[in-house]
Parts: C-alpha cells; sequence; structure tokens
C-alpha cells in the first residue's frame, strides 16, 4: 500500500509538471483543461500536506519521515522529467515547435518542482537531529552546483531515512518492554553534570538519555550544582541536593550516575562529607580519577597573566547567567593528575556502595567535534588512548570498569557518553547503554 501510494503521487507530480503539453497533445476544450487542472492543482497541495497519510510515532518523525518523501519524489521527477523533456519535448515534437507551450510547460515544472523540494528541505531540516549543521550547510551551498547538488541531496534523504528507520525501531522497542519497566530501580536515579556546564531544562546535559530512562520507568533527578567550582565546593552542593531529595520523596537512597569532574565531586560528597548513608551507587563516566596530565602542563606553561584573565572572563559571564560564585581556576586545578591522585586517599570508598567506572575512547582526533577533536593530540601525548579530554587510564576506577569502544576510525567521545550531540553513532546506541546500565542497577537490588 505504502508503495502504491508513492507512485500514485509520482503520477501526479508528473502530471502536474506537464499539464500544458499533456492538455495541448490531448487537444481538450478549455472548460475541460481548467477543471482537470483545477483538479491536479488540488491533488498537488495535497501531496504537498500529506506525502504519505499514516500514523508515525510522533509528530516530529511523522514530519521528518513526509519531508524525506518528498525529496525522494523531487529526484525522481526532475529525473523523469528530463528524460521526457528531451525524447518527447525536443525529439518528437513535430516542427515547428510550438515555444510558448513550451517555456509555459517548462515555468510550471519549475515551479511545482521548486514548491516539492522546499517543502521537503525545510522539513527535514528542521526536524532531523542526524543532519548536524555542517551537513546543513554543505547541502545549503551545493544546492545551487549542478550534479553535486543531486548528490548532496541523495546523501540528506539518506541520513534522514535512516534516522526515521532508528527512531522507529526504537520506540517500538520501548513500546514492547514498556509493561516490564526495566529501568525502575529501587532507589532513585540522580544524574550529576560535569565541569563548564549547568542543567537546563531547555537544552539537557544528557541530551535523549533521561527521556528514554523515564520512558522505561526510571525516576530521574539531577544535581545542580554550579558549572565551575572546586571539587569540595561541587561536593557540598551536591550533599544539599541530597538531602533535598531524600526529604522531598521520602526514598532511602539514590543512585548517583556522573559524568565527568561530577565523579569526583560525587565522591568527595559521599566520603568526606557524609552522605554516604544515602547512596546506593556511583556510577561515573569518563571521570578522571587519576587526574589530567595535559591540565597540570598547561598550567604549568601557560603564563599566569593570561589564567586569570581566562578565569576572570569565564567567572564574570557566569555571574551575568545567574550563578552565585562561579570559581574557573579552582575548577581546572582539581583536575591536574597531583590533585586527583590526593582525592583517591582524601577520599576512599566507602562500604555498602556499588562502586563502578565507565569510560570510552575516540579513535582518533576526527572522531569527535570541536574542541575535542583539537585537545585529543594534546591529551594523547602526555596522558595516551583517551575520549578527546580523559584518558582511559585514569578513568578505571572502582569495583568494575566498562570501556566502551566501537569498530573502525569513528570511536566515543567524552561529549558522546551523554549524547552532547544528539547523534546516533554506528555501533554504539548511547540511550540503550544507559537503559541497560540503570537496568544492570535493578537487577542488583539497588
Amino acid at each position: 500500500m505504502l508503495y502504491f501510494r508513492r507512485l500514485w503521487n509520482l503520477a501526479g507530480i508528473l502530471c502536474v509538471f506537464n499539464a500544458p503539453l499533456i492538455f495541448s497533445m490531448l487537444q481538450l476544450s478549455v472548460w475541460a483543461a481548467a477543471m482537470i487542472g483545477i483538479l491536479l492543482a488540488v491533488a498537488f497541495v495535497l501531496i504537498n500536506i500529506f506525502p504519505l497519510p499514516q500514523r508515525y510515532p510522533s509528530r516530529r518523525l511523522g514530519v521528518l519521515r513526509g519531508g524525506t518523501d518528498l525529496l525522494i519524489l523531487f529526484l525522481i521527477a526532475v529525473t523523469l522529467e528530463i528524460i521526457w523533456m528531451v525524447c518527447v519535448g525536443i525529439l518528437w515534437m513535430p516542427e515547428p515547435i510550438d515555444w510558448p507551450l513550451f517555456w509555459i510547460n517548462a515555468g510550471i515544472t519549475l515551479l511545482a518542482a521548486s514548491i516539492l523540494f522546499w517543502n521537503g528541505m525545510i522539513r527535514v531540516y528542521c526536524t532531523s537531529m542526524q543532519l548536524g549543521i555542517k551537513r546543513r550547510i554543505v547541502g545549503a551551498l551545493l544546492g545551487w552546483v549542478p550534479i553535486a547538488n543531486i548528490i548532496a541531496l541523495f546523501f540528506i534523504c539518506r541520513v534522514t531515512s535512516e534516522e526515521y528507520r532508528f527512531e522507529t525501531e526504537k520506540q517500538r522497542i520501548n513500546e514492547e518492554r514498556k509493561d516490564r519497566q526495566i529501568c525502575k530501580t529501587r532507589y532513585p536515579l540522580l544524574l550529576v553534570h560535569g565541569v563548564f556546564f549547568r542543567d537546563s531544562r531547555f537544552l539537557n546535559y544528557w541530551g535523549r538519555v533521561p527521556k528514554e530512562l523515564v520512558e522505561n520507568g526510571a525516576e530521574v533527578y539531577y544535581g545542580q550544582q554550579q558549572s565551575a567550582a572546586s571539587i569540595a565546593d561541587s561536593g557540598a552542593e551536591l550533599k544539599e541536593r541530597i538531602q533535598e531529595i531524600i526529604e522531598e520523596t521520602g526514598c532511602e537512597k539514590l543512585n548517583i550516575i556522573a559524568h565527568s569532574k561530577g565523579g569526583l565531586d560525587s565522591r568527595y560528597a559521599i566520603s568526606c562529607l557524609g552522605i554516604a548513608p544515602y547512596v546506593a551507587s556511583l556510577t561515573t563516566i569518563n571521570t578522571p580519577h587519576k587526574g589530567c596530565i595535559f591540565v597540570e602542563r598547561l598550567l604549568g606553561q601557560v603564563p599566569a597573566g593570561a589564567c586569570q584573565a581566562l578565569a576572570n572572563t569565564y567567572n564574570h559571564a557566569l555571574r551575568k547567567m545567574g550563578e552565585q560564585n562561579p570559581d574557573f581556576m579552582a575548577a581546572v586545578s582539581d583536575l591536574t593528575e597531583q590533585r586527583c591522585r590526593a582525592l583517591l586517599q582524601e577520599a576512599p570508598d566507602q562500604p555498602g556502595i556499588f562502586y563502578q567506572s565507565i569510560g570510552s575512547k575516540a579513535a582518533c582526533a576526527r572522531s569527535g567535534k570541536f574542541p575535542l577533536n583539537v585537545s585529543y593530540h594534546l591529551v594523547k601525548r602526555f596522558d595516551g588512548e583517551n575520549d578527546g579530554l580523559v584518558s582511559v587510564d585514569a578513568m578505571q576506577w572502582g569495583q568494575r570498569f566498562t570501556l566502551v569502544s566501537v569498530p573502525g576510525r569513528r570511536g566515543v567521545t567524552h561529549g558522546d557518553m551523554i549524547d552532547l550531540n544528539r547523534e546516533d553513532i554506528p555501533g554504539f546506541d548511547v540511550r540503550e547503554f544507559y537503559v541497560q546500565l540503570v537496568h544492570d542497577l535493578q537487577q542488583r537490588g539497588l
């Protein structure tokens, strides 16, 4: 039925493209041509509004699928139209050629094709999460280059088609296991962000992960600590947040999942600030437990004045955005190898808490987006294999360590582990990874 609908749409579009020429060849009367023309115009409008009238998993995916189908119809229709114009319009048209009719037909074809193209492009540009800014810019620039625009459009259709297929499959899986509530843990989850970021409901630090966890039964809260502060200060903020959640919900404990410096903040709060009785587990994601040697080297080589100027600029900007006491230098200094190794002694693991760490590695600099593609080589020089910021060796800590990797030259970066760019990485489904991570906590009775 789906393919029949597409063929029907394609036939209607080709009739619209060539309406004047067809009417002339059939020698229709003015009234007959007008009636059929009105019907074709209505059909063309309906095709643009409802490319494939069917039920979709979500409104966004419906618009994305419709836009993709419009672009595919555009590619096929324009290709067939060129063949038609060459074979029929020039080679087989009897002499003399009716040039006014030819140009009227060409004008209608161009107008209808433009509507079809821009309708599809606007739909996919506004709804696709996988095209990215770079692909959108390249597509827009190549749109004016013959041949190259066809190749770019083919690539866009391939990306959006795969995105629709992937998202539809994920929603099908979630629907099938909905009743099982595989992420409904005994204790709620507390997601703790890393340095230089804040929890925001408008641009979630954890990307699409929290929504996926909630759909599978999880109860999710956020750390809400400041973006840049010392480990001790951030740990104190986390302590207050944990106490607030305990009082608000009546739950006995929390399962903490912390990314990057958030893992250090959480360890300090647990071991040094007395909240161990309220924590069931701590899972750290790409946390520099043994520190970052490259940070230490940079702080030793960059002039103190330059460091302070950068810190002052950052602190001033964050105060304008509402933070009370941002401290850039304290946050960075606490990531050095010396400070993190000292923390290993100051904040030992507490009994009764399940500790585990997770890490990933980038295959090369091109694995990550800016600035991770720049920092990768610097980190590799001083720290070895890394995720663009933290070395694999520094991430290892706790009762269990899991290293995430994918075949090929893509790798999984520091930002990929929190779905920062909302990118679907071949071989690594970040949302499903967290679902299974939390499901494991559920299986442990936590």
